[in-house]
């Protein structure tokens, strides 16, 4: 057997008190049992399961929880999974020939790995044979649809000179006035966007445009023009001039 029910619950309650290797020891010995489907014989199992230098654990669990017999240890559980899986697997090679045998029409059924044979109600795909796609459908645009952000960015970079949410109002007042399939579309981002594109420049407002040069500098006065030009004649005192009025200013004080 290559498979073999584990229950993990009642496995629990019975090796809970084993130690490590113990526990080891005891699940390589089932899988090792299963999995030959005869007795385990006493002599060089250790190394057989790969526990060569654990040899008298492995003989502890063997002596615990398998039975010696003449022929081997054995292990009356896993005796009767093993007969029940090959009653059920007899059973269903019985099955199997049965149900591919000759039947009383004298037509021979094919066996159970023939490949199988198309008809009319069950004809295979190939590439001739493409399903068909789905017929999309439309919709109205809906009456609470927001202006989103995708929107807005594409109106701004294909038409700055717009107002992307004017238009957008507009865009909406128009298609859900319009009755029947001609208010439906399959996708209202391309056709937001034709709208878009379609806008014409007349319909701009001029406060709408966001400007992009500043005003003349007013004119300056001419009092203060004349002092900014004295200023740049000035020329700054000679150095008896500053030691004559720092004399001034000891006396002073």
């Amino acid at each position: 057997m290559h498979y073999y029910q584990f229950h993990i619950g009642d496995y629990k309650s019975h090796t809970h008190h084993l130690s490590l290797l113990e526990d080891l020891a005891y699940r390589r010995l089932l899988d090792f049992y299963f999995l030959h489907e005869n007795p385990i014989k006493h002599r060089d199992i250790a190394r057989q399961i790969g526990m060569r230098d654990h040899e008298e654990d492995v003989i502890t669990v063997l002596n615990e929880f398998f039975i010696s017999t003449a022929n081997g240890f054995v292990n009356p559980r896993a005796d009767k999974e093993i007969k029940q899986y090959k009653e059920f697997s007899e059973a269903g090679k019985r099955g199997a020939a049965k149900r591919w045998s000759t039947p009383p029409n004298g037509e021979a059924n094919s066996p159970p790995n023939a490949t199988p044979i198309a008809t009319n109600n069950h004809k295979p795909i190939t590439i001739n044979h493409k399903p068909k796609k789905e017929q999309q459908r439309g919709s109205r645009l809906p009456v609470d649809f927001v202006l989103d952000e995708e929107w807005i960015a594409f109106c701004k970079q294909e038409r700055p000179d717009l107002n992307p949410e004017k238009v957008f109002a507009e865009f909406v007042d128009y298609w859900t006035a319009q009755p029947g399939q001609k208010g439906v579309k399959l996708a209202w981002t391309p056709t937001w966007r034709n709208w878009v594109r379609r806008q014409s420049a007349s319909k701009v407002n001029k406060f709408d445009v966001v400007l992009t040069t500043t005003p003349p500098p007013p004119n300056q006065d001419v009092a203060l023009k004349r002092i900014m030009e004295d200023d740049k004649k000035a020329v700054p005192p000679s150095l008896e001039v500053l030691a004559r009025l720092a004399n001034l200013k000891r006396k002073v004080a």
